[in-house]
């Protein structure tokens, strides 16, 4: 939740309010208002950090007024509140700088009338309706929210105090970006009460404090540990990811795939005899009923359109189970664009039915024969592509895992499950479960419940043959902190720092790391991370095949797997996470069958 502290006059407050460092800043370039702004205002203009964002609020201005301050004062947003038109905003549009349009809001609002404008802003704002321009310090019924349709992030603003911010929080809507606070917040017209901005931004930073924070570090785990030659690649992404991603020509085109090709939303399936068999209420979330059999479409799509903003026209990428080959190979034949898949000759091997889809798409398969022949080695062997091929290829990794921005840019895409789950289930779940091997899917299930905290996350990594032999993959269980695929997470190693090839009998699952999101979410105790054995996963899929009729993936059977372990009443609501389907396992499960 991002904070707009707007409204400010004063030059020592405003140094002051900067020091706490608020999302933005907003300044009022409106003559009517108490709160207008001179030049005296920004005379302590350099105590403003770079990474705070400044606004300029505009009413009914001209063109040329409203651009000369954004140079005057090196204005990163314009904030356009009276009724300018469409052509109006258009024409700002052009213009150096990021718009927010605000809306009045009241009962019978049309939001309808968003739509034409979302390809030329970064935010809306929605503030009450009054009969005067600017603010009322009143707020309008928040329940009108419940009608935005469209992906572009909004701001709410109208009133809010700081006895307001637990209600805020617990507002189920993925769009709502930030609020925009003002005269609750001030002793008089422009000038803000520090101490309660304080102990506002106090409340909200910790409503993503298990988010990146600006360096690319979720605690002390992140980063990008990359080479010289990559630098120009991983900085390009970093400097540009956010922007392209929140902009509404990107998010408009990503929805309408998502629905009209990938088929989301996938449903929230009530287990009814498996909630019989566990005695408590079991829904899984059918991520295997995307389009290729898995979550991982979700990221390929996204990232796709990302590489072709970036102008990119050719693809790597690695793979283990090979469902994030598929996906991007897919994705590749979809957009034209030529795709070169990283994979394990073991993995080859026992994904021959990935291997093959992949092949019939067009993608180019390069099997990894070094190391263990999986997962790990395709990664290093996509890096060194990606090093050698700096300019013209983007690589999409298939997990959270890698140098910032890859773990939040993943995240962001797989996120779409637990937005779909939140409106799909009444009231929140007691607990999620999905399973873990860079840990893709489990963050998608887990986003947009990681502030509830009263909602129990549960991940659930590979034991393969058991933590007392040298066959598995439980990072989190045994693995200590280093640097692996240019990023420091958890992960397995000898004492000299030397990687200890994993083991699985899910391809998907032995990676000897974690992503670093997971690695914090583990040490800060959000999450509670378990293990289950390849037996112990193995007769979870055969248990939901008999009972449900769904044969789950290998992977998708750890989370399950992990139901028998735990202790359920009657009245949790129990989320597990279905990653993917079982098609590619059948022979693995028929060969292991219990």
């Amino acid at each position: 939740m991002r904070i707009k502290v707007c409204g400010m006059k004063y030059p020592e407050n405003i140094k002051k309010v900067a020091s706490v460092e608020p999302d933005f800043i907003g300044f009022i370039f409106y003559k009517n208002s108490p709160r207008c702004v001179d030049k005296a205002s920004f005379s302590q203009q350099e105590s403003i950090a770079h990474k705070i964002n400044k606004v300029g609020v505009f009413v009914n201005s001209s063109i040329d007024y409203i651009l000369e301050n954004v140079r005057n004062y090196q204005l990163d947003f314009v904030q356009l509140h009276g009724d300018e038109s469409l052509d109006f905003v258009k024409a700002i549009s052009k213009a150096p700088v990021k718009l927010i349009k605000a809306f009045a809001i009241h009962s019978g609002f049309d939001w309808t009338q968003l739509k034409i404008y979302s390809n030329y802003v970064s935010y809306f704002l929605f503030d009450t309706s009054c009969s005067q321009y600017g603010g009322s310090g009143k707020k309008f019924n928040w329940e009108f929210l419940n009608k935005y349709q469209e992906a572009i992030p909004f701001f709410l603003s109208g009133g809010i105090a700081i006895t307001d911010v637990e209600t805020v929080l617990k507002l189920n809507i993925p769009q709502l970006y930030g609020i925009d606070v003002n005269s609750k917040f001030e002793i008089q017209p422009g000038l803000k009460d520090v101490v309660l901005i304080e102990r506002l931004v106090g409340k909200l930073k910790q409503n993503y404090k298990y988010q990146v924070d600006k360096k690319g570090y979720y605690g002390a785990f992140g980063g990008a540990y990359i080479p010289e030659m990559l630098y120009p690649n991983v900085k390009e992404l970093q400097a540009s990811y956010l922007e392209i991603l929140q902009s509404s020509g990107f998010q408009d085109e990503l929805q309408q795939l998502l629905r009209d090709y990938v088929g989301r939303p996938t449903p929230l399936y009530y287990a009814r005899r498996l909630s019989d068999y566990y005695k408590a209420k079991i829904y899984l979330k059918r991520e295997d009923l995307c389009h290729t059999g898995a979550h991982k479409i979700n990221n390929a799509l996204g990232q796709i359109l990302l590489a072709k903003k970036l102008k990119k026209t050719r693809i790597i990428a690695e793979t283990g189970a090979g469902q994030h080959g598929v996906a991007t190979a897919t994705a590749c034949a979809l957009m034209g664009l030529k795709c070169y898949v990283y994979m394990g000759v073991k993995d080859i091997k026992r994904q021959k039915p990935n291997v093959e889809r992949m092949t019939m798409l067009g993608a180019e398969i390069i099997a990894v024969s070094s190391g263990s022949q999986t997962l790990k080695d395709a990664t290093n062997e996509a890096i060194r592509d990606w090093i050698n091929h700096p300019t013209d290829t983007h690589y999409i990794i298939g997990s959270v895992v890698g140098p910032h921005p890859y773990p939040d840019m993943v995240a962001r895409f797989q996120s779409i499950i637990s937005q779909e789950t939140k409106k799909q289930l009444e009231g929140n779940p007691t607990h999620v479960i999905a399973c873990i091997g860079g840990g893709s899917n489990a963050i998608g299930a887990f986003y947009h419940y990681l502030e509830d905290e009263e909602v129990n996350l549960i991940g659930v990594e590979a034991g393969g043959k058991g933590l007392h032999t040298q066959q598995t993959a439980a990072t989190l269980a045994l693995g200590t902190t280093g640097v692996l695929h240019a990023c420091m997470t958890t992960i397995l190693q000898t004492k000299d720092g030397q990687v200890i090839e994993p083991y699985s009998i899910s391809a998907g699952l032995d990676y000897p790391g974690i992503g670093p999101q997971h690695a914090y979410l583990n040490t800060s105790k959000r999450v509670q991370y378990f293990h289950v054995t390849d037996k112990e996963a193995i007769k979870a899929a055969f248990l939901l095949s008999r009972m449900e009729g769904i044969i789950p993936a290998l992977e998708s059977s750890h989370a399950l797997a992990y139901l028998e372990k735990m202790e359920m009443k009657p009245e949790d609501k129990i989320v597990v996470n279905l990653s993917g389907r079982g098609d590619k396992d059948l022979e693995t499960l028929i060969k292991n069958k219990i």
